[in-house]
């Protein structure tokens, strides 16, 4: 009989317990996601969101949505390396950042021998672009927008031709890596770069959507599910070529 009363004690508790875990996890929800129930993505895809601004080897101010690079790198290298991750999903929102991380993160991007699909759903501006450009297949969002513009500088900046030099390679450096990874020609994209007809406080261009397709940026126009479709059918033909 004691050993009935314990094992029903026990069971009563566990039960609790497990109640108590579901309470937690729910609040936890509310509070970070706005509902109680988030469903787990799929095993076999691994999604990353590039949001805000892109943090490099300086802090951004705490009232400021960033994306740390270093947070971004481990997830990447676990991608390559876990056999059960069959592909990438990146979901862009940014206003761009430091240009060092952002080149970096793309460059890791597109070494991943894995599939990877990028979506432009708000915004890839700035150093957003080549992070969009450097997956295998990339999709915009009928209203998301993409600023190209030369690369900018704040605080000191010593006026010495050292310096502009410097510039001059930096931008170089990105400008080959979007040729590197999309359909634009160089000369189309320095006339968007350098064009002073579009915003009004800086030279460049900024393109919705279908502009950004056209000039051969972004691969097609479509949303979520579209772009997962496309991820999905990119691992399948990576298995059966795998498979052979």
């Amino acid at each position: 009989m004691d050993k009935i009363l314990n094992d029903n004690t026990l069971f009563s508790s566990n039960e609790e317990n497990n109640e108590n875990e579901t309470e937690n996890n729910t609040g936890e929800n509310i509070k970070d996601f706005g509902t109680p129930n988030v469903m787990a993505p799929p095993q076999d895809i691994q999604f990353i969101s590039i949001i805000g601004e892109v943090e490099g080897h300086a802090s951004s101010p705490p009232t400021k949505k960033a994306t740390k690079y270093e947070h971004i790198l481990p997830i990447l290298v676990a991608t390559e390396q876990n056999p059960e991750i069959k592909g990438l999903f990146i979901i862009l929102n940014t206003l761009g950042g430091d240009v060092e991380a952002g080149l970096a993160l793309s460059e890791m991007i597109n070494s991943l021998s894995k599939p990877v699909v990028s979506l432009v759903l708000g915004g890839g501006h700035s150093i957003g672009v080549p992070l969009a450009t450097c997956s295998d297949y990339s999709f915009i969002a009928p209203t998301a927008t993409m600023t190209i513009h030369p690369i900018r500088t704040t605080g000191l900046v010593i006026g010495v031709p050292q310096t502009f030099r410097y510039f001059e390679k930096m931008q170089q450096r990105i400008v080959n890596f979007i040729l590197r990874t999309s359909d634009i020609d160089k000369k189309t994209l320095l006339k968007l770069m350098y064009d002073t007809d579009e915003i009004a406080n800086d030279v460049g261009t900024i393109l919705i959507g279908e502009e950004a397709v056209s000039y051969g940026l972004i691969n097609e126009v479509g949303g979520f599910n579209k772009a997962l479709n496309k991820l999905k059918e990119l691992i399948s033909k990576n298995n059966k070529e795998e498979d052979k």
